[in-house]
């Protein structure tokens, strides 16, 4: 890739000073000098760059890979050529993304569409908000009555906090997101184009067609969430609805009113969770998962892409499919499909293969 003219490189670190960043150690002290500026994945890592490996897979790789250090495992320094220093961890792979943090803390954060370094004149906010020092807020935010907002808060340009908002401190709100009925945290992260806080999909049948529920609660956002562009997550009925500290959710992902995600979950692209669900900590959300309303989803449970949840899943396990089961029961039903299919079309008069 030529050279990336949004994130420029570091001006560089020694590989003593960044193992010891992320707690790691030098295979060989004799390279603690050696200054690395960028990070790069291990096929076209150049001089400067510093790329990790996480299996024996990547034995070809190495053959030809011109990094500056490779963070790997002690189990795999065997593989990695004698030229190139090497950075030992027991996580390369979050060590490596502590490297890209540190080298390139701009891109950790929303990019910034404006020089402003306090409040833009053409920003709109009520005379009866609250900003704590420290509040950036881009051209065109508007900022509703008493909305509170927290020291170090970057509020993005055309963006929508509305009445009586309260957002923590040290959080980024990016440009062209709402923020309603809600009280954010610190440490928060909301994309581009995220709505947050409008009222849930909620009709009772009438004798003159749907009649609407309204809509009371809240969003409740905890402490270093991070939410991606065009993600929506709505208001409770007449409970809040919560996404629990540290939680990780991607772009376009539907999130229900009333539902509790726990801590430090993730949820891949265009996950839909219907409303009143209960997901546990730790839980992992394949892409394109569709989860039933009213369902508990417990601690730990890992959930395969394109799987469709319709009950209750036990804390801890493997799920996929649609409707969702126990991924190994899953996998073979699949594995046994393919065979038969194969089967069949091997046969005489069957479809034959290329």
């Amino acid at each position: 890739m030529e050279q990336n003219v949004f994130f420029l490189p570091h001006e560089g670190l020694k590989l003593a000073e960044l193992a010891e960043f992320f707690g790691a150690e030098l295979a060989n002290p004799d390279h603690a000098d050696v200054i690395v500026r960028s990070v790069a994945p291990l096929n076209r890592a150049r001089a400067g760059d510093v790329c990790y490996i996480l299996s024996r897979r990547s034995r070809d790789e190495l053959a030809t890979c011109e990094a500056s250090a490779v963070i790997c495992d002690k189990a795999l320094v065997d593989l990695i050529p004698e030229h190139i220093p090497v950075i030992l961890s027991s996580n390369p792979h979050a060590a490596f993304a502590m490297a890209g943090g540190l080298f390139y803390p701009a891109a950790l954060r929303p990019v910034v569409f404006s020089s402003e370094s306090e409040i833009a004149p053409s920003a709109v906010i009520d005379p009866s908000a609250k900003l704590e020092k420290g509040v950036i807020v881009e051209p065109m935010a508007v900022i509703g009555a008493h909305a509170e907002i927290g020291e170090g808060t970057r509020i993005g340009a055309h963006s929508i906090i509305g009445p009586g908002v309260k957002i923590g401190r040290d959080c980024s709100i990016a440009a062209g997101a709402s923020i309603l009925c809600a009280l954010i945290g610190n440490g928060v992260i909301i994309h581009n184009g995220a709505r947050i806080g409008q009222d849930g999909f909620g009709y009772a049948p009438g004798p003159r067609g749907m009649i609407k529920i309204v809509q009371i609660g809240r969003v409740i956002i905890q402490d270093n969430v991070e939410i991606g562009a065009n993600t929506t997550i709505d208001r409770g009925a007449m409970d809040d609805t919560v996404i629990g500290e540290g939680t990780k959710i991607d772009n376009q992902v539907q999130i229900g009113h009333n539902v509790q995600i726990g801590r430090h979950c993730a949820v891949v692209a265009q996950v839909g969770i219907a409303g009143s669900t209960k997901i546990g900590n730790g839980v992992q959300i394949g892409g394109q998962v569709g989860i039933k309303g009213h369902v508990t989803i417990g601690d730990g449970v890992q959930i395969a892409a394109k799987s469709g949840i319709m009950t209750d899943l036990a804390a801890g396990g493997q799920y996929g499919g649609v409707p969702a089961r126990p991924l190994k029961d899953y996998l073979r039903e699949a594995a046994q499909l393919m065979s038969k299919t194969k089967q069949r079309e091997s046969k005489p008069g069957g479809k034959q293969n290329d």
